[in-house]
């Protein structure tokens, strides 16, 4: 995955902070996604909360070797192995898993390819993300990298959040959108952003995808919270009151 060569926002230590608190929801939370796959598991919630981390590493270890014997199974025999569930895939669990993993190995080897660290070894997700942690210290020295660490960490983070079915919390702010010029302007805690949810609206910058991805929203990190609030006749207090919590939940 190539590293983009311009990023706004925020850059070094304070990318990396924030990428390191990504990092973190998604070492926590990946084990999760592979125990949705669990035979006869119907909500996308169920009881997480009283799994301590050895079960889910336990189950998932079990997931992984239930639908590798079975998919053997099948290939070999045509058969269903004995009690393995019938119940058809979740997909959309399944696609959020391969999307994580493949962003996780290639934001690994980007990191590791700008530092000079050759290619990183083949390992699990939780134990690159681990390693990514490590280096964060020495990504802060590279805005641009810090910056798109961030960005991927997030964009991982929320994608594996959603797929177990957290809704991400949003705060409606005064003030209309510099671009489309709607009142749609919402704070997003998690993010530590502000986005303008209006569907049609394009902004002119060359780097933001909004632009050519109907799906992406534009996006103002907090740089951009002042001007933002006296183009659009907002309030800068209010802005920043409403993207007070941090991924951790702890004040931005």
């Amino acid at each position: 995955m190539p590293v983009p060569t311009h990023r706004s926002g925020a850059v070094g230590a304070t990318a990396t902070a924030d990428a390191a608190l990504w990092l973190g929801t998604l070492a926590q939370q990946f084990p999760e996604l592979l125990t949705e796959l669990l035979p006869g598991r119907t909500s996308p919630s169920g009881d997480r909360q009283h799994r301590t981390p050895a079960r889910l590493a336990a189950e998932s270890a079990r997931v992984r070797a239930e639908r590798q014997d079975a998919l053997l199974t099948r290939q070999r025999h045509g058969l269903t192995a004995p009690g393995y569930s019938a119940a058809p895939l979740r997909l959309h669990i399944s696609d959020a898993i391969r999307d994580i993993t493949d962003g996780v190995i290639e934001l690994e080897e980007a990191v590791y390819d700008k530092l000079g660290l050759g290619r990183p070894r083949r390992a699990p997700v939780p134990e690159r993300l681990g390693r990514l942690v490590r280096l964060l210290h020495r990504v802060a020295a590279h805005p641009v990298l810090a910056a798109h660490v961030r960005d991927e960490t997030r964009r991982m983070a929320r994608r594996c959040s959603h797929a177990l079915g957290d809704t991400e919390p949003m705060v409606r702010v005064s003030g209309r959108c510099g671009w489309c010029d709607s009142v749609s302007l919402r704070a997003f805690p998690s993010r530590g952003a502000v986005l303008c949810v209006n569907p049609g609206c394009r902004c002119d910058a060359p780097e933001c995808d909004c632009r050519t991805d109907p799906a992406y929203r534009h996006l103002w990190e907090r740089a951009a919270w002042a001007r933002l609030a006296e183009q659009g006749g907002g309030d800068l207090r209010e802005i920043t009151e409403a993207v007070a919590d941090r991924p951790d939940g702890a004040a931005r």
